[in-house]
């Protein structure tokens, strides 16, 4: 099976998204840094995650994150003890897993992380032009359609 080959405009597009994705990310970074939460990234996207999806487990969350389970409990613990994460009852069918939960002082914390990300994008984007902001507006859709996984795996041979 050949696989058709990817026209050049599409490839200087895609080289322009992954540009401006990567400072739009390093910029999000610099400003946590900024806000001092006494969060790693990592911990906050664990937070993130388990306030989703109450329940997950800690090797779940290692296979989402692609760190080792070692790596992903040494991070779970230091939230437990921080308070901002408990475990779950036991999973009847396997009483070796527990899932974990937000506190309520983790969600307290999060969403106050949630609200400094959204002031400090909505900043920038009140900076944005009134046809820049439509057509941001616009790339939403795309975008999310590109960061679907599943979009991608059904178009592996």
């Amino acid at each position: 099976m050949t696989i058709d080959p990817i026209p050049d405009p599409v490839l200087h597009l895609s080289e322009d998204l992954r540009s401006a994705l990567k400072r739009m990310m390093r910029e999000m970074r610099r400003d946590a840094a900024r806000q001092d939460s006494g969060l790693s990234l990592l911990q906050t996207m664990l937070l993130h995650t388990v306030g989703e999806r109450p329940g997950t487990g800690v090797a779940e969350l290692a296979r989402m994150q692609q760190v080792r389970s070692p790596t992903m409990s040494a991070q779970v613990k230091a939230l437990e003890l921080a308070g901002l994460l408990e475990r779950g009852a036991p999973d009847p069918q396997d009483r070796r897993r527990t899932g974990l939960q937000l506190t309520a002082e983790g969600q307290a914390s999060l969403d106050q992380l949630h609200a400094q990300r959204m002031d400090w994008l909505s900043r920038r984007v009140a900076r944005l032009s009134p046809v820049q902001m439509a057509a941001l507006a616009a790339a939403i859709e795309p975008l999310n359609i590109i960061a679907d996984a599943d979009a991608d795996a059904s178009e592996q041979p």
